[in-house]
């Protein structure tokens, strides 16, 4: 007598790996964290709290536009300046969640069950991209909107208007500036794999090497200094420019090559590393 043979295994269409479902499981990631709510969150505060700060204190009946900001603030204070002024700290708190975000998987070794369901590899990088950009300007558009909305109800008569010339495209401009500080502090958790490293690389990048820049000859400084990702983000936040700003659609092209060259370089190395 033989036996039955046992069934065989087949696997549902519906197991198959698809982009989607990775960014899913990203996603489930991303809002089952504590840590990165709260950073989401505190970055929202600041940026709002800091923003409307700023405008009150330049609806000072003593303080005249272009007056230097107190610390944190922008170089000098503008009514548009003023209400998204927040940016300059905030960025170091978007920057600090993306970090987490990939950085945090290696401290605790959550990386090699994403990886080992995710073979291909490149896909958990892209998704987590894909979540921490999607969310961040979901939450800080409408944030950078109420703050300006909010600094030029401070401000009153010195106020300016949502409907005036570049101002609806620096609000917006300030949102995608700091989603892509979030994308960029991700980018470089994965390629150093240390929260420490990569927090160190963020604050160098926006803070550190700007003002290592600006002591250089000024024939250096006016070549690098347009190319840095915080000084493409004040093209995008600022009406106007100005001498040592590019075109609003120059700095967004130059933030979006700091992001590729970052993104690639930890693409590249997630394929060739262990876990």
């Amino acid at each position: 007598m033989t036996s039955a043979a046992p069934p065989a295994t087949t696997v549902a269409a519906d197991a198959r790996i698809t982009g989607l479902r990775v960014v899913r499981a990203e996603w489930i990631k991303f809002r089952s964290l504590r840590s990165t709510l709260i950073m989401l969150a505190a970055t929202v505060v600041v940026f709002a709290a800091l923003g409307l700060g700023f405008s009150a204190f330049l609806a000072d009946a003593t303080i005249e536009p272009g007056t230097p900001a107190p610390p944190g603030g922008p170089s000098s204070l503008d009514p548009l300046g003023a209400s998204l002024g927040g940016a300059n700290l905030a960025q170091l708190l978007i920057g600090t969640l993306g970090v987490l975000l990939t950085a945090g998987e290696y401290s605790t070794g959550m990386i090699r069950t994403s990886l080992a369901a995710v073979p291909a590899r490149w896909p958990v990088l892209a998704a987590k991209a894909v979540v921490l950009a999607g969310v961040s300007l979901a939450v800080l558009t409408p944030a950078a909107l109420l703050t300006f909305l909010g600094g030029q109800a401070i401000l009153g008569d010195q106020g300016i208007s949502l409907a005036d010339a570049g101002v609806p495209r620096a609000v917006l401009g300030t949102a995608v500036y700091l989603a892509a500080v979030g994308v960029l502090g991700a980018a470089l958790g994965a390629l150093l794999r240390t929260t420490a490293g990569a927090l160190t690389s963020v604050v160098a990048l926006l803070l550190v090497v700007p003002g290592v820049v600006s002591l250089l000859p000024e024939s250096w400084s006016e070549r690098i200094s347009p190319y840095l990702p915080s000084q493409a983000g004040q093209a995008l936040m600022s009406v106007g420019g100005g001498g040592d700003l590019l075109a609003p659609g120059a700095g967004a092209a130059v933030l979006a090559a700091w992001l590729l060259v970052l993104l690639g370089a930890a693409l590249f190395l997630l394929r060739r590393r262990d876990a």
